[in-house]
């Protein structure tokens, strides 16, 4: 890469779950076809999973890499080798598993001194609020990227927005998502985690994050869901 040295650099922070690390993969080698040197931060483990589509990026002459820190999930209360959402067997080691993730701001920062050039942008998984700090110190702008599509996405913000859920009492109880043109309902049980209370202090974490960064990237296209983009 050192004949590259004028292109921008992106920094990209996968969470460790296959459904976030894929698509950030994707978006990497996205990037890179457009003449963007791409660093992707992960663990051991989770870099073994996409090595193959690393190497062959490589050889089709893209600048993009991997980059391995050590997980400190032994440091939270986790099982040796743990590394990845898929390995976790309980609720419980999955709130370790986050506090874990977001407990690699150091190592970050000692990286993020040494890459050059020196990164323009910092792409994170919303779960990785910590990379907003490193984005402040470096002063460069940080986007956050969720793996849920558009609609989901409206969804979850109209609701939250709108505070419905605070007058509804029963799980068997259908409400209206309000700020859609279409009639959309559901059910207590069928939403996402970002609206359940036992996730309440992961996700409003996460949000101050989102709101704190330069924008947001979604997991979906224009053509599959337009009057939600």
């Amino acid at each position: 890469m050192g004949s590259q040295t004028q292109q921008p650099h992106f920094v990209l922070f996968p969470s460790m779950a296959q459904g976030h690390l894929i698509p950030m993969v994707d978006i990497g080698r996205l990037l890179a076809q457009r003449n963007v040197i791409v660093t992707i931060v992960t663990t051991p483990h989770n870099a073994s999973r996409v090595q193959k589509t690393i190497d062959r990026a490589v050889e089709s002459g893209l600048a993009i890499r991997l980059v391995q820190l050590r997980f400190p999930g032994k440091e939270a209360g986790l099982p040796d080798g743990v590394e990845n959402i898929d390995m976790i067997s309980s609720m419980e080691d999955l709130f370790k598993f986050f506090t874990a993730a977001n407990s690699m701001d150091e190592a970050v920062q000692e990286l993020f001194e040494k890459l050059t050039p020196r990164p323009i942008c910092i792409i994170s998984d919303m779960f990785l609020h910590y990379t907003l700090k490193i984005a402040t110190k470096f002063q460069v702008p940080r986007i956050s990227f969720h793996g849920i599509c558009c609609f989901c996405y409206l969804c979850v913000h109209n609701l939250k927005s709108s505070k419905i859920l605070d007058n509804v009492t029963s799980d068997y109880e259908c409400f209206k998502v309000p700020g859609l043109a279409e009639k959309v309902e559901f059910t207590k049980p069928q939403l996402p985690l970002n609206l359940d209370e036992s996730w309440k202090d992961v996700f409003d974490t996460t949000t101050k994050a989102d709101e704190a960064s330069y924008g947001v990237v979604i997991n979906s296209f224009e053509e599959l869901e337009s009057p939600y983009v």
